[in-house]
């Protein structure tokens, strides 16, 4: 299909079509799927032909007893259960309000507080459903516009996005549980040049920033969270984080010591400045009292652009 095609495909595309198709799968025959939708079979009919069309591909074998898509029609059927839930996420927020707020985040939420943040919220905002969405991405899914807020470790460009610093989480050190600093207390930063550091660039808080350009450690990359600890828990590398990760990824094979000479990792919680959820301000006001109130841990919020 050339571009003008499919630039006149995607703009004739109704979403009449894309329920007709799922129905007519759903139902295994087209006088069911006629029923279900309170039409005609022959209008039915009728739709699919002209996605069909649409698409330039046949998307259903048809034979006296049944109807299976093509793999075509299945590409195209994953595409409209997902475009049509959508739709109707939409249709419901849209016709009663702001009911479920989604929160990003890389590698964990807020650490040890994420469990008594839940329950906060849902004793104080009992209309609003919270949602966690892990999402390896440097903005926790922000920018993808899969959240309406996330949590923020990684030392990211914070200008595009309104943003409030409501706390700092000490650092620690991953090690293989059979690691010969595991019987340590703690662990001093310039110690780690002598191993191995495994660091995630696109998600991960640690830099080697933290070292003189002349004295760093070597690197092993990873992709997230998983293939981290699974590299710390061959023994080969070390990995340094701030103190959530430590909270919300026990591990068999893996401990956690702490660092003893770093700044500690600022935390930030990110949104969109312009049409907010309307419970953003919410939600950074308990996260940030949770912080301050937790030992070790302290918060300030100030939220700019």
């Amino acid at each position: 299909m050339d571009a003008r095609r499919e630039e006149r495909a995607a703009r004739a595309l109704e979403l009449k079509h894309l329920r007709y198709l799922v129905a007519i799968v759903d139902t295994g025959s087209f006088t069911d799927a006629a029923r279900e939708l309170g039409t005609s079979q022959a209008a039915v009919s009728r739709t699919l032909a002209a996605l069909e069309k649409l698409l330039g591909v046949r998307l259903l074998h048809r034979t006296s007893r049944s109807v299976l898509p093509t793999p075509a029609g299945t590409q195209a059927l994953a595409r409209a259960r997902v475009l049509l839930a959508g739709v109707d996420e939409l249709v419901h927020e849209a016709a009663t309000g702001h009911t479920r707020l989604h929160i990003g985040h890389a590698w964990s939420a807020f650490g040890r507080h994420t469990t008594e943040f839940q329950r906060r919220w849902r004793e104080e905002h009992p209309d609003t459903e919270l949602r966690l969405i892990r999402r390896n991405s440097p903005t926790g899914g922000l920018a993808e516009g899969l959240c309406d807020l996330a949590v923020i470790r990684a030392p990211v460009d914070l200008t595009p996005w309104a943003h409030a610093l409501i706390g700092h989480e000490v650092r620690y050190v991953a090690l293989a549980s059979d690691d010969p600093w595991a019987r340590r207390r703690g662990v001093r930063l310039a110690e780690i040049p002598g191993r191995t550091l495994a660091l995630d660039r696109r998600t991960g808080t640690t830099t080697l920033d933290l070292w003189p350009s002349d004295h760093r450690p070597e690197v092993e990359y990873t992709g997230d969270i998983d293939d981290w600890l699974a590299a710390i828990a061959t023994g080969r590398c070390v990995g340094l984080t701030p103190q959530a990760t430590a909270a919300q990824y026990r591990r068999d094979g893996i401990v956690y010591r702490p660092l003893r000479d770093a700044d500690p990792v600022p935390i930030h919680l990110i949104w969109r400045a312009h049409d907010p959820h309307p419970a953003v301000h919410a939600a950074i006001a308990l996260a940030a009292q949770l912080y301050r109130n937790g030992s070790g841990a302290s918060a300030s919020v100030g939220a700019r652009r």
